[in-house]
């Protein structure tokens, strides 16, 4: 269902906007959030907020690459 959601989604990007989804990043501060999290997951130490926290960035994180494929393969196909 995210996969069909994303191809519609991607469909409505003209060139200028899948280039910019394509390009989008996470920041220095996200990315050292999220490797803490990371490293307290693997380690088991982190509180049942922390643990919500590093789902829903993961959650978030595939859901921008999925976008960002769906813009690259758009992109290129109108190319």
């Amino acid at each position: 269902m995210l996969d069909q959601f994303l191809d519609h989604l991607s469909r409505c990007l003209n060139a200028e906007s899948a280039r910019r989804v394509v390009a989008l990043g996470v920041s220095a501060p996200l990315q050292k959030r999220i490797n803490t999290l990371a490293e307290g997951a693997n380690e088991g130490l982190l509180s049942s907020e922390e643990r919500a926290e590093y789902e829903a960035l993961i959650n978030a994180a595939d859901f921008v690459s999925i976008l960002q494929l769906k813009a690259r393969n758009q992109f290129s196909d109108a190319g």
